[in-house]
């Protein structure tokens, strides 16, 4: 089936349809004055023939104290009161623990009471642990992103404190209308002296950062998966209930997190 990205910013919250892997690839652009510290990501959904069609651009903030990337349906257009930004990725100070947010508005910067559907939504949270190997092991993940109801729609959580938010749903055990997601355990494999994990031909290089989502209670069927094909090209893989604001976002924190260091 073909996958309709006429209005991309639609596109960009919309869940993957049931049934149907959306195939993606990311490219790392390192050209420009500040060369490798902030490069430009772009993600393009592959189509048959090795066609390509843009989805969403990334890249860090500058002036940011911690990580914070700007996710944009422009290539061109990486600013923030730009009307092409879609949304953000923010990480905690240690750049073990990030968010996703939509375009919405910041609880915190408004005094007014706002309408509720004008505050900004969280669409993931991503945490990431030290294993007891330290930094030569598979890396642990969690993910956790907004449940979907009945009709296969979101939930919308737009959290208006700290104790609203997706980490802090998921730090108290209050997990309803949440779908918590890990990384799938590579398994060491002697031959090559890694860990590795099945990517039926759709990675082909080694890497740490190469990693699978899954649900505990169905380990096969992956939900994200991300890897390395090239120096600056990765592919990326996304099913139901994920969408591509979400993925490209998992997929830019695992290239940020700290806890990536080899």
């Amino acid at each position: 089936p073909l996958i309709d990205v006429d209005d991309l910013e639609e596109f960009a919250v919309r869940p993957a349809p049931q049934g149907v892997t959306v195939k993606c690839r990311i490219t790392r652009d390192k050209k420009g004055m500040d060369r490798g510290m902030y490069p430009t990501y772009y993600l393009h959904l592959e189509r048959e023939h090795g066609k390509k069609v843009f989805l969403l651009a990334g890249r860090k903030r500058k002036k940011s104290k911690t990580s914070n990337y700007l996710i944009s349906i422009d290539p061109t257009d990486l600013s923030r009161g730009g009307e092409s930004f879609i949304g953000k990725l923010r990480s905690n100070l240690m750049g073990t623990k990030f968010t996703v947010y939509d375009n919405g508005v910041n609880p915190m910067k408004t005094t007014s009471s706002l309408e509720a559907s004008t505050l900004r939504q969280e669409l993931a949270a991503i945490c990431y642990e030290t294993n007891v190997l330290g930094f030569k092991g598979p890396r642990k993940m969690s993910v956790i992103i907004p449940g979907m109801n009945m009709d296969h729609e979101r939930v919308s959580i737009r959290p208006r404190n700290e104790h609203e938010t997706l980490l802090a749903r998921w730090q108290n055990k209050n997990t309803e209308s949440v779908i918590e997601l890990h990384n799938k355990t590579p398994v060491w494999n002697d031959d090559t002296q890694s860990y590795v994990l099945n990517f039926h031909g759709r990675v082909t290089q080694a890497s740490v950062k190469n990693f699978q989502i899954i649900h505990d209670n169905d380990p096969d069927y992956i939900v994200m998966q991300f890897g390395r094909v090239a120096e600056d090209v990765f592919t990326m893989d996304y099913n139901y209930p994920m969408c591509a604001l979400q993925a490209f976002s998992i997929a830019l924190s695992s290239f940020d997190s700290k806890l990536a260091c080899e």
